[in-house]
């Protein structure tokens, strides 16, 4: 079953129980699902739909980041949308997992002691194996840490 498949049966089952936060919510993702496969002419693959649920999710935090505080009925529409939009989102790594592939990335670079010029090598090497996987800031972070 696909993605979009089960988002579609998803928004049925909140329709039927009169969910309507949900069922706008579930519409929105089907939404964005269905124009990204229309432009690219073609099923999504399941990476595909991961980053299209991750980029619906990104918008969302940066509506909650810019919303006035005053402004309580889009803070909790965003955060009940984001609640929801993570039922369909990719499962992330731990840190643990990312510091291991790290540690796999050094290894194969054959750098034992990290420095601020070896970052870009790294990151190039290691953006690849996590895209999808984890977040680029908590990557980044870790990586970050290694030097100081």
């Amino acid at each position: 079953m696909t993605k979009i498949e089960l988002i579609r049966a998803e928004m049925v089952k909140a329709m039927k129980a009169g969910d309507k936060g949900r069922k706008d919510a579930l519409s929105a993702l089907l939404t964005a699902l269905k124009n990204v496969a229309i432009d690219k002419r073609a099923d999504l693959t399941e990476e595909e739909e991961n980053g299209v649920v991750l980029k619906e999710m990104k918008q969302l935090k940066e509506t909650l980041e810019s919303a006035p505080a005053d402004r309580t009925d889009i803070i909790s529409e965003c955060k009940a949308r984001l609640e929801i939009l993570s039922e369909f989102a990719p499962k992330f790594l731990s840190e643990d997992e990312v510091k291991n592939i790290i540690e796999g990335v050094l290894n194969d670079l054959g750098i034992t002691e990290p420095t601020a010029k070896d970052k870009g090598k790294i990151m190039k090497e290691l953006m690849p194996k996590v895209k999808g996987k984890a977040d680029g800031q908590v990557v980044n972070n870790i990586v970050a840490a290694m030097f100081q």
